[in-house]
């Protein structure tokens, strides 16, 4: 099995890739800012990521490097330009110059975003149009993986729906995005409560749900079989948010009649354009990785697995 730093493993995505890559036998150190307390439940190294040289120190003896580390603060990006590029930018182009000194493989997690929204289940050779800050950050840490990285690859993911693996409560809150809105609903009809599902034309409302234990299983395929290029981590259904709402509600045994479907509230609206669809076609990523693109049915009955047991529950 490899040998595999992390970074962003005190993130949702990054918490998950961590434990499911651990869980199938590799070697896992995370890569962290400041000190995650006596409860992180990995191995972890304190690194300096505005540093090469340091980088370099924890990257020594790696076989491959997953990068998840973003800045995910949407406001902070667009009121300090800057800090935003390093925090993406950056940060990819040091991980990528310490990656290449120590022979170890980058693997950047990247988005649905990058896409402009207006097309339906782009290929992986889709030509990138993003309408907003967060999707030229990610377009360009992928452009930098991609001519600059000795070996690595670059995967996109949308609509992840999962557990935090370090933070148990958070975040299940829906936003204008597809991510955490499946336990969101669940949380809330869980409880009696009703729920309302925003339908807008200037918000995500159709993607590719994926669970982010699926990602960390598809990631360890990628670094294991030393590939290239692009990959679209993507469920195999296309849905708009009323579609994910009512499969949540069949699998999850909730009352379909407790959600009601309405509009964003203001202050939950970006200070930018949102894509509409973002939906991805993964087939030729599966079939490079060996597997398939699994069901949104079979995607919620994985994380109905992951919230009952609260360890991640990954398909392939």
């Amino acid at each position: 099995m490899a040998r595999i730093a992390v970074t962003g493993a005190t993130g949702f995505v990054g918490g998950t890739v961590a434990a499911v890559l651990a869980d199938k036998g590799h070697d896992v150190t995370c890569l962290v800012r400041s000190d995650p307390g006596e409860d992180f439940p990995w191995a972890w190294e304190l690194t300096d990521t505005g540093s090469v040289a340091d980088l370099e120190r924890v990257l020594d003896g790696a076989d491959a490097v997953a990068h998840l580390a973003i800045l995910n603060d949407f406001a902070l990006m667009y009121a300090d330009r800057r800090a935003g590029w390093d925090a993406y930018v950056g940060m990819t182009d040091r991980v990528i110059d310490a990656a290449n000194v120590v022979g170890a493989q980058v693997a950047l997690i990247s988005s649905d975003w990058v896409f402009d929204g207006v097309g339906h289940l782009y290929a992986e050779d889709f030509p990138p149009n993003p309408v907003n800050y967060y999707g030229v950050l990610k377009v360009a840490s992928e452009l930098a993986v991609l001519n600059r990285a000795d070996r690595g690859f670059v995967a996109r993911v949308g609509g992840v729906q999962g557990l935090h693996q370090t933070k148990k409560h958070g975040p299940r809150t829906q936003d204008v995005g597809f991510g955490f809105f499946v336990l969101s609903l669940v949380d809330s009809l869980s409880r009696g409560d009703r729920y309302t599902v925003w339908e807008d034309p200037h918000i995500n409302n159709v993607a590719t749900p994926i669970i982010s234990a699926e990602i960390g299983a598809l990631l360890g395929r990628g670094i294991d079989r030393g590939v290239d290029g692009i990959l679209h981590f993507a469920g195999g259904t296309a849905v708009t948010r009323r579609e994910l709402a009512m499969a949540t509600c069949e699998v999850f045994d909730l009352d379909p009649g407790m959600v009601d479907f309405g509009p964003v509230p203001d202050e939950a609206r970006l200070p930018a354009p949102v894509p509409f669809d973002t939906s991805m076609d993964g087939a030729e990523t599966m079939s490079r990785l060996g597997t398939v693109a699994h069901s949104v049915e079979a995607q919620l009955r994985a994380l109905r697995e992951e919230l009952e047991t609260g360890r991640p529950a990954p398909l392939s």
